[in-house]
């Protein structure tokens, strides 16, 4: 095993499917909009255990476009009132809560109602999404613990890359945000299982 795929729980997303895996070839965690806050034991406690137990290589945030969770906060973002003050209210809504302060950035602001305008928005929130999980995995205990053991040449210990990609529904292609982070720093694509990703 050497992937771990942090991704969205939407079931148009299966991660065996997509990479052409068979079940035990990805460890995988799942959650809404393909969250890893650094505040979230699960996320933390999934990749601790991925990088010194199962010692994967690899760590993809993978992001989609009709994201559910990107949609809702981009609605949130837009509805006044209903921003970050809304935002701790409920379990979901604390969840949601990051992307609703990104959904509320200037460069995301339209009034425009053309659908197709609408789903630039958020593919661009999607993939702002990937970016900043990438850098909160980058910045991560665990991932900082493994790389300064890497670069130790601690003996056993793999290099670790961290990888953002987005999913297009509509065509069914996972395309590199070219965000790759590892020991060394940022790096380039990368290949798995012999495809290019």
């Amino acid at each position: 095993m050497q992937v771990l795929w942090i991704g969205c729980a939407d079931s148009r997303v299966p991660e065996s499917v997509i990479m052409a895996c068979k079940p035990g070839d990805i460890f995988v965690h799942r959650n809404i909009a393909n969250q890893f806050h650094l505040s979230d034991d699960s996320a933390q406690s999934v990749l601790t255990y991925a990088v010194e137990n199962v010692k994967v290589e690899h760590v993809v945030v993978v992001g989609h476009t009709q994201c559910g969770g990107i949609a809702g906060a981009y609605q949130m973002a837009c509805e006044s009132g209903n921003g970050p003050a809304k935002a701790g209210t409920t379990p979901l809504l604390r969840w949601l809560a990051p992307l609703v302060a990104l959904s509320s950035k200037p460069e995301y602001a339209s009034s425009a109602s053309d659908p197709e305008a609408r789903a630039k928005i958020l593919t661009a929130i999607s993939e702002a999404n990937v970016r900043a999980q990438v850098e909160n995995i980058v910045n991560s205990e665990a991932m900082q613990g493994a790389w300064a053991d890497a670069n130790a040449g601690t003996a056993g210990r793999k290099k670790v890359y961290v990888h953002g990609w987005v999913y297009e529904l509509e065509s069914g292609r996972l395309r590199d945000l070219g965000v790759s982070t590892g020991p060394e720093g940022s790096v380039g694509a990368i290949f798995v299982g012999g495809k290019t990703a």
